[in-house]
This record gives C-alpha cells, sequence and structure tokens, in this order.
C-alpha cells in the first residue's frame, strides 16, 4: 500500500511572504515611473564594451575577486581595495549582509516604514527584527536606536518615503551602537546631499551599501557593492566564498568599470535628473499635491483632495505606471520616479484631465 508522505515534507519546505518589485510591463508605450530606474543611459564606454565583447570569453569563468571593478571603485571613492565587496545589485550585496553579520539573538532595527525587502531576509534567514516608528514627518526618532539590539539597517534616503536623514543623525545612531553592526542602505544617495561613507574610516562596524540601479542607469546589470572596515568587507566575501564563488559576469564587471571611469557623465545625469526633480515638485504642488523634501530620484506625493488609489488605477489605465503601497501610514501616497521631462510633461496632462474630471463629478 502506497503511503503518503505530501505531509511530511511539505512541512519542512521554508515559507515566506515574498518581496513584491513593480510591474515590469512589456507595453513599450507604457510610461514606467514605478520603479526608480534613471531614464537616461549608462555612460557611453558601456556601450564600447558591449559591442567589443569578445564572446569566445563567455565560456571562461569570470573573475571571483571582481579585482577590475573592485579597483575602480576603490579610486573612485578613495578607499582601500580591500574595503570594497560587490554582488549581484545591492539586494545581493544586503543579503549577504544580513546572513552575516545579524547572528545573535537579539533583533536588529529597522523603520517601519522603508525597504520592504528587510523583513522578507529576517524571515528567509530566521532573524528576530523590530521595527521602529516614524515620526509624523516619517523621519527618524534616534533615541528608537539607543536600546540593546542585533544590528540596524537604515536606508538613507529612505524609500518610499524619499527622506534624507543628515550625516550627523546617522553618526549619532552609530556611535550609541559600538556593539551592533550598522548598515546603512544608500541606493539613493547620488540625489541628496552627501553619502556616510566618510564615517566608515570613524567606526569598523559601519557597512554602506550603494548600487549601480539608480545614479548610474544600469539596473539591468544589476551591480551593488559595500564599503567598510576591512574586517567587515572580509567577513562578506568568505560567506561569498561559501556561498557562489562567481558572483558577477564578465560582461558587468567590463562594463561596470566603464561606468565608474567616466566621472564627467556620471554627475552631469545626477544633475539632470535633480533639475527635473526640482521642476516636477513646481508641477506637483500646482496640482493639489504635496510631498516630503526628496533626497532621491523619485518623489512621495499625496493629493490633497483625490484618493491615492484612484489616481493609481486612473494612471494605470493611461499607460502611466506608478507605484502604490496599501500599507498603514502611507495608503494615501504615490511614489513616482523621476523621468524625462516629456515623460514628466505627459504624467501631469493626464493628472490635469484625471483632477478636472474628478472635480466635475
Amino acid at each position: 500500500m502506497e503511503v503518503n508522505n505530501t505531509r511530511a515534507w511539505e512541512s519542512n519546505i521554508r515559507r515566506v511572504k515574498p518581496y513584491v518589485p513593480g510591474e515590469q510591463p512589456k507595453d513599450k508605450s507604457v510610461i514606467k515611473l514605478n520603479t526608480n530606474e534613471n531614464p537616461f543611459p549608462p555612460a557611453p564606454g558601456v556601450q564600447m564594451v558591449l559591442n567589443n565583447m569578445d564572446v569566445d570569453k563567455l565560456r571562461l569563468y569570470p573573475d571571483p575577486s571582481i579585482g577590475l571593478l573592485v579597483d575602480e571603485l576603490s579610486k573612485f571613492y578613495q578607499v582601500n581595495k580591500d574595503q570594497v565587496f560587490v554582488g549581484v545589485g545591492s539586494d545581493d550585496v544586503l543579503a549577504l549582509a544580513f546572513l552575516t553579520f545579524f547572528n545573535s539573538d537579539k533583533p536588529i532595527l529597522f523603520p517601519d516604514i522603508t525597504y520592504s525587502f528587510y523583513p522578507v531576509w529576517c524571515e528567509l534567514y530566521r532573524i528576530a527584527y523590530e521595527t521602529q516608528p516614524l515620526d509624523k514627518t516619517f523621519m527618524i526618532v534616534k533615541g528608537d536606536y539607543y536600546k540593546d539590539n542585533g544590528g540596524i539597517v537604515i536606508a538613507n534616503p529612505n524609500a518610499p518615503t524619499s527622506i534624507y536623514e543628515e550625516i550627523s543623525t546617522i553618526e549619532d545612531i552609530v556611535s550609541h551602537n559600538p556593539n551592533s553592526i550598522v548598515i546603512i542602505d544608500e541606493a539613493y544617495i547620488d540625489f541628496a546631499k552627501g553619502s556616510a561613507l566618510s564615517l566608515t574610516r570613524k567606526y569598523e562596524n559601519l557597512l554602506i551599501v550603494q548600487t549601480f540601479s539608480k545614479s548610474r542607469s544600469m539596473a539591468g546589470m544589476r551591480i551593488g557593492y559595500a564599503i567598510g572596515s576591512k574586517k567587515l568587507i572580509r567577513a562578506l566575501n568568505d560567506v561569498k566564498y561559501s556561498f557562489n564563488s562567481y558572483t558577477l559576469n564578465q560582461t558587468a564587471i567590463l562594463a561596470g568599470a566603464e561606468e565608474v571611469k567616466d566621472k564627467d557623465y556620471f554627475y552631469e545625469r545626477i544633475q539632470n535628473i535633480i533639475d527635473i526633480r526640482k521642476y516636477s515638485e513646481k508641477e506637483f504642488q500646482k496640482l493639489g499635491f504635496s510631498f516630503p523634501k526628496s533626497g532621491a530620484n523619485f518623489l512621495f506625493v499625496t493629493h490633497e483632495s483625490v484618493p491615492a488609489k484612484e489616481l493609481y488605477k486612473a494612471l494605470k489605465e493611461n499607460n502611466i505606471y506608478v507605484r502604490y503601497f496599501d500599507l498603514p501610514r502611507i495608503n494615501n501616497y504615490l511614489r513616482i520616479t523621476i523621468g524625462t521631462r516629456q515623460q514628466m510633461n505627459t504624467l501631469f496632462d493626464y493628472l490635469k484631465t484625471i483632477l478636472i474630471a474628478d472635480k466635475a463629478e
């Protein structure tokens, strides 16, 4: 007689509530302002790398140390090479950091409104955590991070709120936690005042994580990196080599190195987005929207009379995708990526039509 063992093996499946990324529509006519991608192309040198790629080299494994890209990043940020870790997007870097550094019985701390991948990794790796409530203006309450903990993670600028916390706030939290590893997730930092990177010279327990997906226009190439003390980077590499030695492919390494080399294009592209962001702020205000001061390549907007969910649905029907989070405290906000000037003007034209129709009802 055949025995049904379904219950037995099903009980051993690791179950987590997964992170839900922004929609990726296949229709190229869609104006895609929902995933904070950069609307401008990578540096010209990246195209040259792709054009001249020797495909025969793809039969060989890539350099597991990712030496070429690590070297370029160390020169760009003026740190030692053994202070740089590179992975497959900042999500990969952060996931490895959670796995490497958060191993105590104490809960790690992060804000209640922040990047929604943090609790997913905690569930996946069985890491205890406690969320700390942001204040009414979505700012961090420093004192909430003074208590005993197993680690701290702060996105700065924060997602989805777009708010940038001053470096003095970050240092205050790090200085109050000498026995914990503090990770600052700076995915959007190039659109804000300045990085907490300089603090890594003073605090061995501080890890800065950044990405090529936003300011460097390479979300599709999946490159992320961390900068910190030699001890932290060595620990990350030990876990990486025990998990997957060849994390970044040859094309990504070569293209990423070329992207870092072109500083002029990098800063010009950032300024373009900041200029469009400032223009967009004025246009949103004219239409009755309000929003926190942004340090990112997106705005977190709410309208004075029309619910965010209605606007989200109406825009989507007109092939304009923005991000809506049906979550407590933020369910009347839309996160809207800064696109090109033309894309933003199309958005504003549709919003005017929607808002006029709403008033007429």
